[in-house]
């Protein structure tokens, strides 16, 4: 039996309370592909990217 394991914990982490639909809106995917991505462990300049999408909407939400 595998060993549940989450794949991209650190965005998920990260993304908190952001919706999934807005993020894959600022990244210009649908949010079905968002969720296809976090199926596999990313590579660390595409986290990166996701990262920083989620902060900037993250600041974005707070006004």
């Amino acid at each position: 039996m595998m060993k549940n394991h989450r794949r991209n914990e650190d965005i998920r982490k990260a993304k908190g309370s952001v919706p999934n639909w807005l993020i894959a809106e600022k990244l210009g995917i649908h949010e079905n592909s968002l969720y296809r991505l976090l199926r596999q462990e990313l590579p660390k300049d595409k986290k990166e990217e996701i990262l920083k999408v989620i902060e900037k909407l993250k600041l974005d939400l707070e006004v």
